[in-house]
């Protein structure tokens, strides 16, 4: 049971340092969508303030240098070369803020666009609104002037009845009753009533248009998206505006300013960018800006940092001579096998050279073996236990097929302490 949970021990390691190498591997065509995607909202605001090959150019330098600096920023230490950190930085700072300044554009087009075209419906509908109330009220104002035309008719009617129509000559004054006057009279109340019936129709045709048009109205407002709801209000306004202008240019009336119906592309187009919506910040169009940015710059920062995969069997070897070299170790807080990476008093005395020691451990802590906890101590890293554990083993092995472990270092110890007493 014992040997096969130690079997169990590697085949774990191995595949959990495999499952980090993939995600690592994994992350480069993650950092390359990411680019892509930032460049191309970069490239829309862009293209709207410049020509379209320049600002492409500047497009793809911008994001080369966001992964560019991101990955050397990774590998910087502001206290070994303070100007070269600093102009990595600025030059990281300064191209940040040109993708995220230019991809604001796009993504409060894509915020904004159901507001945008909920107002541009609503302003639509004031405007069509407004025009059928003038042409109600116009047709109002028509039909009762066509009626007090005939009610003054209908009194000339009646006065020239009883012949005491203002303006008769004593020549023309009959008896009452009806006369040559009276029927002259009579035929231009008649006329008038036959232009109120006129009217009346032509106004009913108008009055179905109009209901036919707010019909239309209401229908695009529940179909903002649908072009082809927008075509039939736009066709049967214009059907209602053709009818109103003839009729209304026929009683004498000026035309009525009428909304302007242009397509369904021009309705549905999006917002130019203009740094006039830098007045109305959107925050999330800005957050989504940004956010881009932020996980191309975490991917690209932990893609240098972290290990690039398994270790091979010559590092291993290495990493265990380097580790058997320390002898203060513990078992800390976290339940991790704690060591301490300075050189002892004693080691100070003799002068002795930790190189080799030391950078095992800058090695390990490189590759996510071990975890720095403090100055002066590290501990291992779960994936490191199951890489020690077969060395042990490898080693016990050896030492049961011959001599015991370190039989070579002790003979070497008598020796120099025969030499000492000879």
């Amino acid at each position: 049971m014992s040997n096969a949970v130690w079997r169990i021990g590697p085949w774990l390691n191995a595949v959990q340092s495999t499952f980090v190498g993939l995600l690592r591997v994994g992350s480069i065509p993650i950092v390359l969508l990411l680019s892509t995607a930032s460049g191309y909202t970069t490239y829309y605001g862009l293209s709207h303030f410049i020509n379209g090959w320049i600002a492409l150019i500047v497009t793809v330098a911008v994001q080369g240098i966001i992964v560019i600096c991101t990955l050397e920023l990774a590998g910087l230490h502001w206290r070994a070369n303070p100007l070269r950190f600093a102009m990595v930085v600025l030059s990281l700072g300064v191209a940040l803020i040109v993708s995220v300044s230019f991809s604001y554009f796009k993504f409060y087009e894509f915020s904004q666009r159901d507001s945008l075209l909920i107002e541009r419906q609503r302003a639509l509908d004031r405007a069509l609104s407004h025009y059928l109330d003038q042409l109600v009220a116009a047709e109002s104002r028509i039909v009762a002037a066509q009626r007090q035309r005939i009610e003054q008719a209908a009194r000339d009617t009646t006065q020239a009845y009883l012949g005491v129509l203002p303006g008769m000559g004593s020549g023309l004054r009959h008896p009452i009753g009806r006369g040559p006057v009276w029927s002259h009279y009579n035929e231009i109340l008649q006329g008038e009533r036959a232009k109120l019936k006129q009217l009346e129709a032509e106004f009913q045709t108008l009055e179905s248009q109009v209901t036919e048009v707010r019909a239309r109205q209401q229908e695009f407002a529940f179909q903002m998206k649908d072009g082809a709801a927008y075509q039939r209000l736009a066709q049967a306004f214009r059907s209602l505006q053709g009818g109103a202008e003839t009729v209304l240019s026929a009683h004498g009336v000026a035309p009525l300013e009428a909304p302007r119906f242009g397509s369904y592309a021009e309705f549905a187009q999006g917002l130019a960018p203009s740094f006039a919506m830098w007045k109305n910040i959107s925050w999330f169009a800005l957050a989504c800006a940004a956010m881009v940015d932020f996980f191309t710059l975490v991917l690209s920062y932990r893609l240098e940092l972290s290990a690039p995969g398994p270790l091979t069997e010559e590092e291993k070897d290495l990493v265990y001579q380097g580790i058997c070299q320390f002898g203060e170790f513990t078992i800390n807080k976290n339940d991790e096998l704690e060591f301490v990476i300075e050189r002892t008093e004693l080691e100070r005395a003799r002068r002795f050279q930790d190189w080799n020691r030391m950078f095992t451990v800058a090695f390990l802590l490189n590759r996510g073996y071990l975890r720095k906890i403090s100055d002066r101590a590290v501990e291992f890293a779960p994936n490191l236990y199951p890489i020690v554990a077969e060395r042990m083993i490898a080693r016990r092995g050896e030492a049961a097929r011959g001599e015991p472990a370190g039989t070579e270092e002790l003979a070497e110890a008598l020796r120099r302490k025969s030499g000492g007493r000879g």
